[in-house]
């Protein structure tokens, strides 16, 4: 199908983060319709739509909104229903190549806020927060600044547009730490808490913020709420596969001619992506990618027909991720890249668990001694076996993505691991790989 802008449609207009620029274009519509909906419908209509969540894990949405639990009509509450309910907006954004939720805040932040409003709704909440990276002083100042033309339309507060539904909504900077990107880190942070992951169950559906129900969406999902409201489920499901239907903002940097975020269709391919972005920089060969930022596996010109979704990335032994799509050509050292993203995670690593807290650490010092050159033959498989030993047995998603790049890297580009180290050493591997075919003499 020819790509129809979305998501993206308003990004040309005349100051588009304006509320009377963002009424002008059928802003706020999908609300008005929403309001005079049940909040079941509402969630059965996302459901239907098969929108999946944008921030990296792609869980169908609107699944996760139906886990809150809800008053049985005509029965007392108890429980988990008896409490509030909350909606948070991941809007940390800090996937090392990500960079779709702060464009889309600094240049269509109602859309947000509408989709916040819908979603609220949808799950009977009546208290909702942004919680945006806070390095993003001028996404923060735009979402504060958006909200508060939201409250002065009657588009917030108390008897939203006469319906009888309220809702108020803050948003708060948060302190700038990566793992608050995890939903529970998350909470913790919001509640003044050192930003650390919770064990789970209980699932934040259950006991998330303040210990009631929370519904945690990222901001691209919320902000295709609204389309799904105005266009209707099959109109949605028209863009992209079958399981993984909707628009989508992908990511791309690195050795292009022009990085930057482009929209297209769940499911359209690096190919077509880089052909948009004017391709590789002239004279140079693309050598591997990111489909989804330095925590997904790495790939190769070889998955360049892989269609970008989430079900066929991962049949292809990668995560599409946040779609972070960073490109290096022939001139960039993988054990390199590998190794300032190791540092990265070593950096940003929150220290609860032992895999994650010394796993980063001797990663770090064991890609660092291979590039000064000072390697050994048994570092490669040291490597291999430290990854093994944290993948799986972090307690979050940190340390299993630390070792995806250090993986995927000595997947396809051993041999360039094996050129750092030392002659005496590459010897030694080199003999070490020489078998004495069986049944020879001894």
């Amino acid at each position: 199908m020819p790509l129809t802008p979305v998501l993206t449609s308003r990004w040309g207009a005349d100051q588009p983060w304006r509320l009377s620029t963002y009424e002008s274009l059928e802003g706020y519509s999908a609300l008005r319709t929403a309001l005079g909906m049940a909040p079941d419908e509402l969630v059965t209509l996302v459901k239907d739509s098969g929108l999946r969540g944008r921030g990296g894990a792609g869980f169908p949405t609107g699944m996760k909104w139906s886990f809150i639990p809800q008053p049985k009509p005509g029965e007392t509450p108890t429980g988990p229903a008896a409490k509030p309910k909350y909606l948070v907006v991941n809007a940390d954004e800090g996937e090392p190549g990500t960079c779709k939720d702060l464009p889309l805040m600094m240049t269509d932040p109602h859309s947000l806020v509408e989709g916040v409003i819908i979603s609220a709704f949808a799950i009977r909440c009546h208290f909702a927060v942004i919680y945006v990276r806070g390095e993003a002083v001028h996404a923060h100042r735009r979402l504060v600044a958006a909200v508060q033309e939201a409250y002065a339309a009657g588009y917030l507060g108390t008897d939203i547009l006469g319906s009888g539904y309220d809702l108020e909504l803050v948003v708060h900077a948060g302190a700038g730490a990566y793992i608050c990107g995890e939903e529970t880190a998350l909470l913790d942070s919001l509640e003044g808490y050192r930003g650390q992951p919770r064990l789970k169950p209980p699932f934040p559906a259950v006991a998330g913020l303040y210990g009631a129900p929370t519904v945690i969406n990222n901001v691209e999902t919320l902000a295709s709420v609204p389309f799904v409201v105005r266009g209707g489920a099959e109109w949605f499901k028209a863009f992209g596969p079958e399981k993984s239907p909707g628009p989508k903002i992908y990511s791309l940097s690195g050795r292009v001619v022009r990085p930057g975020q482009y929209e297209a269709p769940m499911g359209t391919t690096m190919r077509e992506l880089l052909d948009m972005a004017g391709g590789v920089r002239p004279g140079h060969e693309l050598k591997f990618w990111t489909p989804g930022g330095s925590s997904t596996p790495y790939f190769t010109a070889e998955h360049l027909d892989v269609p970008l979704d989430f079900d066929s990335v991962a049949a292809a032994g990668s995560m599409l991720g946040t779609t972070a799509l960073m490109v290096f050509d022939e001139t960039d050292s993988i054990v390199e890249a590998t190794l300032r993203f190791t540092e990265f995670y070593a950096h940003e690593s929150c220290g609860k668990c032992t895999p994650c807290r010394e796993g980063t650490y001797w990663l770090v010092q064991i890609l660092e001694r291979i590039v000064a050159g000072r390697g050994t033959a048994a570092d490669l498989d040291l490597l291999t076996d430290t990854c093994d030993n944290i993948l799986g047995r972090s307690f979050c998603a940190l340390g299993d993505g630390a070792t995806s790049c250090i993986a995927s890297s000595l997947k396809y580009f051993r041999d360039e691991y094996v050129a750092l180290l030392p002659a005496e050493e590459q010897g030694r591997l080199g003999r070490s790989l020489r078998l004495e075919p069986v049944g020879a003499a001894s």
